[in-house]
């Protein structure tokens, strides 16, 4: 098992104050050289990568927080294999694969029509609908963390619904004229979870 906590980064909050932001194991270490047992209780420390809450129990030294974080299941800790590609002797593989293609007639058409062919053309378009798939998918997880951080540290605050309707609306100047003041600490962690979080027209 792997007793090292892994090394998303994070950020920790004291009441609305950043007061260490990294590594979960810098984080941690920071905070516990910097703040007392009163402190710590409430202390608030969020994933960045998911705007939640991490939950961290600082009971004892240094060695033993990062020691239970590391044993804590699922998103906490990582066992990293590395995989070494087999070596084969020969003609080395050109990454080309064969498969049946089912079109309509006016399909095959439009494709024959296209520079450099059928193969080519199919090829395009299959990076251009995966580009924009990868793209929906991180404005998507953007936005998540964004709500999950608002929600958590925000939900009160002035303009608080429309920041969020603004947000899911694609609409970055409002977005930015509802939170711009809040607290300057949340603000600007919630510019920085929102980075992703609309289209590139947007920003």
């Amino acid at each position: 098992m792997n007793n090292t906590p892994t090394l998303f980064n994070c950020t920790a909050f004291l009441g609305m104050r950043v007061v260490a932001s990294g590594s979960l194991e810098h984080v941690v270490t920071s905070v516990m050289d910097a703040l007392d047992n009163r402190d710590l209780t409430q202390l608030f420390i969020f994933d960045d990568s998911t705007g939640k809450l991490i939950d961290v129990d600082f009971r004892g030294s240094t060695d033993d927080v990062l020691k239970r974080l590391g044993e804590q299941p699922g998103d906490l800790s990582v066992t990293e294999v590395n995989h070494q590609p087999t070596r084969r002797v020969g003609r080395p593989k050109l990454g080309v694969v064969s498969g049946e293609v089912t079109l309509l007639p006016r399909h095959w058409e439009w494709l024959k029509n296209q520079p450099g062919g059928a193969s080519v053309t199919l090829r395009k378009l299959i990076d251009e609908a995966r580009h924009a798939g990868e793209k929906k998918s991180t404005i998507r997880e953007s936005q998540e963390a964004t709500y999950n951080f608002m929600t958590a540290m925000a939900g009160n605050f002035h303009h608080y619904e429309e920041a969020l309707r603004a947000m899911y609306a694609g609409d970055l100047d409002r977005f930015h004229h509802f939170i711009d003041d809040w607290v300057p600490d949340i603000r600007d962690h919630v510019k920085k979870l929102a980075a992703n979080a609309f289209n590139e027209g947007n920003q």
